[in-house]
């Protein structure tokens, strides 16, 4: 009996192939740029599997033209490239990674944190450059984490792991979330506050929501102006959280100390983008997930979800199981 057939659009850890090939029939794109639309759309119609990345646009289109695909693995968390609503109607269960993200970002939501405070990456640039010529007291002047404010919005797993490294640095930890978490409150002593009030008051924010056209442009122009002007904004949900303009003029413009993200809106971040120009903005590759360990975790969910759907089994992490429902 021939194995199914599916479509990887980019090399994951070996381990996540290895389950595969005992299961499937493997197509693998080994480019290191994503194929473009039209090779995806081309190789998935001939699919009945296809394990892919947020880089992938997995639109309407695409999955009403592939009569063969029976199950899409995504390897992220995220899911917002892919049309969940086409994918349901066909009855087609979306796999993803939660959870297993968690606490790789949140080490990495403090490194920016730590890096944009201490004006690390800045230094480095200093010292590689020569300018170093003596111990100063006003050389590179950063602000203090410990005993300051916190201000995290969007209080899911990853920003409640980054409240628990919080409590380290003795800081007070605002959150603001669309529901309010009693348990958490208690456990973490942070503090429910409406996000106009988080925004005023924090001394670091950090981002931590997915992508939803109601936190499409969450932080703008408005929020900035709100904003402490010694504030610094921390991203590493999605770029499009983050109006990128108004981004660019509030730190410009020193209306905020700095920023650190991890996301932009597009990725990659165009090489003419006024943002590269900023010294008080950091900016890293979307590596918030970029442990070994994680990525590997991930490489195993995947392929999970993938065997469990082409064998007719529930996906283990499953992100529409209404597709379940008689």
């Amino acid at each position: 009996m021939d194995k199914p057939h599916v479509f990887i659009t980019r090399r994951i850890p070996d381990i996540g192939l290895e389950m595969l090939s005992e299961h499937v029939e493997i197509d693998l794109w080994e480019e290191e740029l994503p194929p473009a639309y039209d090779v995806l759309r081309e190789r998935t119609q001939r699919a009945d599997g296809l394990l892919c990345l947020l880089t992938d646009r997995i639109d309407k289109e695409l999955i009403e033209n592939s009569a063969r695909l029976r199950v899409i693995s995504q390897y992220a968390v995220g899911i917002d490239n892919i049309d969940i609503e086409s994918a349901t109607k066909r009855k087609i269960p979306v796999g993803h990674t939660p959870g297993v993200l968690t606490d790789a970002t949140a080490d990495f939501t403090w490194a920016l944190l730590m890096s944009a405070a201490r004006r690390v990456v800045e230094a480095d640039t200093f010292t590689r450059e020569g300018k170093w010529k003596t111990w100063g007291p006003t050389i590179l002047l950063g602000v203090d984490v410990a005993r300051s404010i916190l201000g995290i919005i969007g209080f899911g797993r990853i920003g409640q792991a980054v409240a628990r490294r919080a409590k380290g640095f003795d800081m007070r930890i605002l959150y603001y979330d669309n529901k309010r978490l009693p348990e958490m409150e208690e456990t973490l002593g942070v503090e429910y506050v409406s996000l106009e009030t988080l925004i005023k008051e924090a001394d670091f924010i950090s981002l931590h929501v997915p992508l939803t056209p109601n936190t499409y442009h969450l932080i703008g122009e408005k929020e900035f102006s709100m904003m402490k002007k010694e504030a610094i904004l921390i991203n590493t949900a999605r770029g499009s959280v983050v109006d990128q303009e108004a981004l660019y003029h509030a730190l410009k413009d020193r209306k905020i100390r700095g920023a650190a993200i991890d996301v932009t809106d597009p990725e990659p971040i165009p090489s003419n983008s006024p943002l590269l120009e900023l010294p008080n903005l950091i900016i890293t590759p979307h590596v918030a997930s970029a442990s070994v360990q994680s990525r590997t975790k991930m490489a195993v969910m995947a392929a999970e979800n993938l065997i469990a759907g082409l064998q007719g089994k529930r996906l283990p992490f499953c992100a529409n199981p209404q597709v379940y429902e008689k």
